[in-house]
């Protein structure tokens, strides 16, 4: 067959862009160069690739499957070509996490600390953002992989589950509901309740569960983001509810969390990546430290926290 690995760009470019001038930007191509690319590969393999008219270009059902087959070639051969650089030796390069906020910002510094000290070398970037952001940005690529709670239906991505944590409620620790063990939504929604918008994939999760709920907290308050919410609290303005990974590991010196039941409600953290793309090595290693250390070390903490520090009767703040 007379076509090669340039070709194949073209095709899998214009299949993903459905676009000549885009995908003709993004190989670095003049829009009559990369039709004639394309018009080789059809002519080379007597089938008609992509559907064409003025207004749309898109790829034909057997250009769809011939282009999914090229961009596994090419992922193929560009792992191969890195593995023979210090990058798959995990001596020099960089990683991109993608990862939810609420575990961003307890969850992941300590395990990123523990991959630093392995591999010093490799550069690390975070991308914290929404649930929905961080789906997209592991999709699209831009994300070697990401730490999330939704995903696990997404035809495009495989999800590794790590650990399953509660919602639990926070108030100031001179609150009343700081002196007990447990508190259920009812009790919850009997002060001033404050919440993510429904924008936040918590907020979902969270709606969905208490559907059925008679006496359901109505908020108060409404903000975008988790951080937010404990600041309001941390203010005096009323209680919430986040997940338990929102709250610092050791304990927070102004907040108590406190067990949320009737109904409990959790969510599953994992690890997603985008479906039949291999990992490269340096971001299989900080993967693999995630799945296997991210729930022991959950526990430990869990353990240390119930162990003599004078937390509110050394109520746990983290749990799986």
């Amino acid at each position: 067959m007379n076509f090669g690995l340039s070709d194949l760009e073209a095709l899998v470019a214009l299949a993903e862009l459905t676009s000549f001038r885009k995908a003709a930007e993004s190989v670095h191509l003049s829009q009559p160069a990369l039709s004639r690319r394309i018009a080789k590969l059809e002519g080379v393999l007597g089938v008609r690739l992509f559907d064409r008219t003025t207004r749309f270009v898109g790829p034909t059902a057997v250009g769809r499957e011939f282009a999914a087959k090229a961009r596994g070639l090419l992922d193929e051969l560009e792992e191969s070509l890195l593995a023979m650089k210090d990058v798959a030796a995990t001596r020099t390069g960089e990683v991109t996490v993608a990862c939810v906020p609420s575990a961003a910002y307890y969850f992941l510094p300590e395990l990123i600390r523990l991959y630093h000290e392995r591999f010093p070398p490799i550069r690390v970037r975070v991308i914290d953002e929404g649930a929905n952001a961080v789906l997209a940005a592991v999709v699209r690529g831009e994300a070697d992989f990401g730490i999330n709670f939704i995903g696990a239906q997404d035809p495009d991505v495989d999800f590794q589950p790590i650990l399953i944590e509660p919602f639990v409620a926070v108030c100031r620790r001179d609150h009343p509901l700081a002196r007990k063990r447990s508190v259920t939504w009812a009790e919850l929604g009997r002060y001033d309740y404050m919440t993510v918008s429904k924008s936040s994939g918590n907020r979902l999760l969270i709606d969905l569960a208490l559907a059925r709920m008679r006496d359901r907290p109505r908020w108060f308050y409404e903000v975008n983001h988790i951080l937010t919410l404990l600041g309001l609290v941390e203010a005096g303005l009323g209680v919430t509810a986040v997940p338990k990974l929102a709250m610092p590991q050791g304990g927070h010196p102004t907040l108590a969390a406190v067990s949320l039941v009737e109904p409990t409600v959790t969510r599953r953290l994992g690890l997603i990546r985008r479906r039949g793309r291999t990992l490269l090595p340096v971001a299989a290693e900080l993967s693999a430290l995630i799945a296997a250390e991210g729930p022991a070390r959950t526990r430990a903490n869990r353990a240390r926290g119930a162990r003599p520090r004078r937390l509110r009767r050394g109520r746990s703040l983290i749990s799986i």
